[in-house]
C-alpha cells in the first residue's frame, strides 16, 4: 500500500521498473520506481525491519509464514478501481486490502496491534485518471467533487483495515505532482511547478486531516498519523542546491543526472535522496508527520 517494491513485475502492464537503470543504487532492478530505496524501505530500516517483499513475489508458503511485513503496492494503481488500468493490470487499493485479508487470517491480534500500516496512494488517481485523456473523470466530476469521491472511497478501505485488526496507520497525503517533470514539461508553468495541478491535489489534501481525525474518533484504539509530504516536497524543490529537472530513465541507458541532488529520479518518481529525507523527517519529528512521528507510533 506504499511504493511498489516489485508487484507489477508479475502483472501484464506497461508500468514496470524491473530494468536498468532502476535500482542502480540498490541491488539492481527490483521493480522499485527509483534508483534505490523507497520511503517505505527507509521507514522499515529505521524500525529495524527488513525491506517488505512484494506480495506477488512470494510463494504461498512464504505468504503464510512471513511476519515482518508485506508490500501490497502496485505502480500506476490508485484509490479508485479503474485508476491505472489504461496501462494494463494493476492492484487497486480495494484489491490490496483484499490481499491483506488473506494475510490477516494467520496473524495474532497482538501482532496486528503492533503493526504499522503505511499507506501512500492517490497520486495516480490524478495522474493516471483525472488528468489523463484516457478517462472521463474530469468530464464527470468537478475538481472538488473528484476529491470528495476519492476521500469517500479512501474512508471505506481504511475502515476495512481497522475491521481487519489494523490499529496503527501512517497515511501519506498526495505529493506535489504538479512539480513532476512530466507535468511541468506539458503544462509549461512560469515557475518550477504547475500551480493548476498542485491545486487539484490540494483539494484532497485539505480534507484528509478531518477524515483521519474522524476515523480515529470512530474507531477505538486506532491512531492515524498524517504524513504531510506535499509541503516537504515543495521545500526540497525550492532549494536551488537540490532541485534539478528529471529525465525519463530508459532501459540500458546511463543513470539519470546527479541522483544525490535531484528531487526526481525520472520524470515522475523521487530519488532515494528525497525518500530518505522525507522518511527521516517522518520518523523523528512531528512537523511532517502528525500528531505523532513514526518512532512514537511504533512505541504507542
Amino acid at each position: 500500500m506504499a511504493s511498489d517494491s516489485g508487484n507489477n513485475n508479475a502483472l501484464q502492464t506497461q508500468a514496470k521498473a524491473n530494468y536498468a537503470p532502476y535500482g542502480v543504487d540498490f541491488s539492481g532492478p527490483t521493480g522499485r520506481f527509483t534508483n534505490g530505496r523507497t520511503f517505505a524501505d527507509v521507514i522499515a530500516q529505521l524500525l529495524g525491519l527488513p525491506f517488505a517483499p512484494p506480495y506477488m513475489g512470494l510463494s504461498a508458503g512464504q505468504r503464510s509464514t512471513i511476519t515482518t511485513g508485506i508490500n501490497y503496492a502496485s505502480g500506476s494503481a490508485g484509490i479508485l478501481t479503474e485508476t491505472g488500468t489504461a496501462l494494463g493490470r494493476c492492484i487497486s487499493l480495494k484489491e490490496q486490502v483484499d490481499l491483506f485479508k488473506e494475510t490477516q487470517g494467520r496473524l495474532s491480534a497482538d501482532h496486528l496491534l503492533k503493526a504499522i500500516f503505511l499507506i501512500s496512494i492517490g497520486s495516480n488517481d490524478y495522474f493516471n485518471n483525472y488528468l489523463s485523456s484516457q478517462y472521463n473523470s474530469s468530464k464527470i466530476y468537478t475538481p472538488q467533487q473528484f476529491a470528495d469521491h476519492l476521500l469517500s472511497a479512501y474512508d471505506a478501505e481504511l475502515t476495512k483495515l481497522y475491521v481487519l485488526g489494523g490499529r496503527k496507520f501512517l497515511v501519506t497525503e498526495i505529493g506535489a505532482i504538479g512539480c513532476m517533470p512530466v507535468i511541468v514539461n506539458t503544462e509549461k508553468p512560469t515557475g518550477p511547478c504547475s500551480d493548476k495541478v498542485n491545486g487539484l491535489v490540494s483539494l484532497f489534501n485539505a480534507k484528509l486531516p478531518s477524515l483521519l481525525n474522524q476515523l480515529q474518533s470512530q474507531n477505538p484504539g486506532s491512531v492515524f498519523v498524517h504524513n504531510k509530504i506535499f509541503d516537504s516536497t515543495i521545500a526540497l524543490i525550492n532549494d536551488p542546491a537540490k532541485f534539478a529537472p528529471g529525465s525519463l530513465c530508459q532501459e540500458n541507458t546511463q543513470p539519470c543526472g546527479n541522483r544525490r541532488l535531484n528531487v526526481f529520479w525520472d520524470s515522475i518518481h523521487p530519488t532515494e535522496a528525497v525518500s530518505y529525507s522525507t522518511a527521516v523527517g517522518c520518523f523523528n519529528s512531528t512537523g511532517q508527520c502528525t500528531p505523532v512521528n513514526v518512532q512514537q507510533l511504533a512505541s504507542a
